[in-house]
């Protein structure tokens, strides 16, 4: 299996860092993936850690000359249904995620046990904190997004969310449940951006056989 990385920032060294690590070859990074050389595009698996402009630019690229796609990159939710359909119209197997930590992922399955029960008596109200490093050019986060669709599809409230830029905060997300006798609330805090790295590897291991789109977490828990 080869991989090529594109958006070579933090995330794409972390990744090739994180690539070395599994034994994986790395065959290529790229800022300008459209410019990619499409022979050796088509026998790999591209990563894709860019921005959400170069992401929505690129996608038919991405899915029109690679082997498979994993994809890192938030902020294209508006248009899911059209990259969906168009990765699947090709026959491109993609993977999705708006967090590849897996604790991250575990914590969106836990806050959807809770959320879920807490729905059911009633009387709590949800919210959500996130908080990211400087550079981190969308809020709120894509996770705290996908945590809120979480909530909201069993609570039937849309929890109020606030973000905060500090620092070189790899990231921390607590979802909140507020009773008139208690609280309730689930934290993931990440110590850097590794962990995102070593999902995403993980997800392109996942990709050796696979047909059509997925959402990572769909795939980490399918038993």
């Amino acid at each position: 299996m080869k991989v090529v990385i594109s958006g070579y920032g933090r995330m794409g060294h972390m990744v090739e860092a994180a690539l070395a690590e599994k034994g994986v070859e790395c065959a290529g990074t790229s800022e300008d993936i459209a410019s990619f050389d499409k022979e050796t595009a088509k026998d790999c698996v591209c990563v894709d850690f860019t921005v959400p402009d170069a992401f929505r630019a690129n996608y038919k690229v991405l899915a029109d000359n690679f082997k498979a796609v994993v994809v890192g990159t938030t902020g294209w939710n508006d248009i899911k249904d059209e990259v969906v359909g168009y990765f699947e119209a090709k026959g491109t197997p993609m993977i999705y995620s708006s967090n590849y930590s897996v604790g991250v992922n575990v914590l969106s399955a836990a806050v959807e046990v809770v959320s879920k029960y807490l729905g059911k008596a009633g009387g709590y109200e949800p919210y959500i904190i996130e908080k990211h490093h400087i550079h981190k050019l969308d809020a709120p986060s894509g996770t705290a997004k996908s945590l809120a669709a979480v909530v909201e599809e069993n609570m039937g409230k849309t929890p109020d969310t606030a973000s905060a830029r500090v620092g070189e905060l790899a990231g921390i997300h607590t979802v909140g449940f507020e009773g008139l006798t208690d609280r309730l609330t689930l934290t993931h805090e990440a110590f850097s951006r590794k962990g995102f790295a070593e999902g995403a590897v993980l997800a392109v291991l996942m990709t050796e056989g696979l047909t059509g789109v997925h959402e990572f977490k769909e795939l980490f828990f399918k038993e």
